[in-house]
């Protein structure tokens, strides 16, 4: 080994007393390009496939009315809609395992092994003749699987990309929009002419090709190195479970305010559909509903995504404070519209800023924990998100039952995200105060070295000035 070296193959930097230290690594720098383009492409099909395939619930939901329930039935549309809405609570519960798996094994391994779990419960499905066994192969293992592989989409993400971060998130989100605006025409042509169990065949080969698209997440950020004076045990646990995001208060006020928000969230994606057709008849369009929800979703992501990479730090959350106020509005507006029209209209707000809230999720958890913690961040946030995506559709569901109308599910649905919106607008003060604080004491730290210099310099002098009176 050369003089100039380290025992790690770093250069050396040379002391005043002749001994030698590694130079800190250069900080990483993002392609912001090049194969991140190609794991962008596949982020995409990623969200495009799970969340098209969970926003597109309705229009199912209507055919498994038909197919497990009769008019007699008083509880029918409770228990049905917990297939759906089972099914989305377990892609957000399952998050804080999938970020564990992350952090372990890697966003490849984790994004492929779910996908093929996905693909394995949703073909299960189309073999099962009962809502129960549908509460397990379609609410639990399909969903299972769309978890693994959602999360390591988002995370992936910030390998390649820093500086267009919210730019490519945007894009990325934006493929559940363009699914969503085509899977409700093809599921209704499908359901129509091959039934049910053909067509969750059919949407079972979109599941597999998520399994090839998973290849291509070729993780390149470097690992966090561990201090040597930890045990071995600590680090691991650490792995496992990541305490350090919860040091920061902003990320709390985050990851409780989020959850509070989304109790009416996924209401309108499971009960639309018939809540128009009891409105407006039985031949009203009703899957174009869900398309303004997804072509406005995706002009939003791309929108805000692009707005986002502009505003500063944590000021990111009054988009998604903005976001929650007009989804609250339009959900409450829902039982007011008495023309066809007017629904249109606010389908294409909520899908707005619908994509505004869903795009800048991954930038804002960059902000307030770091790259290094963004993983688990994003999982617990998302598994603390399952509790009100899961019981929103079902009780939406009982109040339809018994009292005859949805006007009520819809009128209580847009309370939730007023209240979460006004939450998270603490987040950018608590934040600013936390850097305050830091700055006076980094402050006053440099004033304690300045004064601690000084008395060593006028020690040094009286020191040789009594030298050279001796002398």
């Amino acid at each position: 080994m050369s003089e100039g070296e380290s025992d790690a193959g770093e250069p050396a930097v040379k002391q005043e007393n002749g001994d030698s230290k590694s130079a800190p690594p250069a900080e990483f720098e993002h392609p912001e390009g090049g194969w991140g383009w190609v794991v962008m492409l596949a982020a995409m099909w990623c969200n495009g496939s799970v969340f098209g395939i969970q926003n597109a619930f309705g229009i199912m939901f209507v055919h498994l009315l038909k197919e497990f329930g009769s008019e007699n039935d008083e509880d029918l549309r409770f228990r049905t809609a917990w297939v759906g809405s089972l099914s989305m609570g377990m892609i957000f519960f399952c998050s804080p395992i999938v970020s564990v798996f992350t952090d372990l094994f890697g966003c490849r391994i984790t994004a492929v092994g779910g996908a093929a779990v996905g693909f394995v419960g949703l073909l299960a499905s189309s073999f099962v003749r009962s809502l129960g066994a549908l509460y397990f192969t379609y609410g639990i293992v399909f969903a299972c699987g769309c978890s693994f592989a959602y999360q390591p989409s988002l995370v992936i993400l910030g390998h390649y990309f820093k500086r267009r971060l919210g730019l490519v998130n945007g894009i990325v989100t934006a493929g559940s929009s363009v699914f969503t605006i085509t899977l409700p025409l093809v599921l209704d042509s499908l359901l129509n002419r091959v039934g049910l169990y053909n067509t969750l065949r059919v949407l079972s080969i979109i599941m597999f090709l998520l399994v090839l698209a998973g290849f291509t997440y070729k993780p390149i950020l470097p690992k966090p190195v561990s201090s040597s004076k930890t045990g071995g045990r600590l680090p691991a646990l650490n792995r496992i479970f990541n305490l350090q995001i919860w040091k920061s208060l902003g990320y709390r006020i985050w990851a409780f305010g989020i959850p509070a928000a989304l109790y009416g969230y996924f209401v309108p994606y499971v009960h639309l559909m018939k809540h128009v057709q009891e409105r407006f008849g039985e031949d009203s369009n009703k899957e174009l509903l869900l398309m303004c929800i997804g072509i406005t979703s995706g002009v939003g992501r791309l929108i805000f995504g692009r707005v986002a990479d502009y505003v500063p730090g944590v000021n990111k959350v009054f988009l998604q404070v903005a976001s929650f106020l007009v989804i609250g509005v339009m959900s409450m507006m829902i039982p007011l519209c008495n023309v066809f029209g007017g629904l249109i209209a606010v389908c294409l707000l909520m899908g707005l800023f619908d994509g505004c809230f869903i795009c800048i999720m991954a930038p804002i958890a960059f902000e307030l924990v770091g790259s290094q913690n963004v993983s688990q961040a994003i999982g617990f946030l998302l598994g603390m998100m399952s509790v009100p995506m899961t019981v929103g559709p079902p009780i939406a569901g009982f109040l339809r039952d018994r009292l005859g109308s949805y006007d009520v599910a819809f009128y209580l649905a847009g309370i939730p995200p007023i209240i979460g919106g006004a939450l998270l607008c603490l987040i950018p003060w608590v934040e600013a105060r936390t850097r305050r604080k830091v700055e006076e004491a980094a402050a006053e730290k440099m004033l304690e070295q300045k004064s601690a210099d000084a008395q060593d310099d006028a020690g040094a002098r009286e020191k040789t000035d009594n030298s050279e009176s001796v002398i």
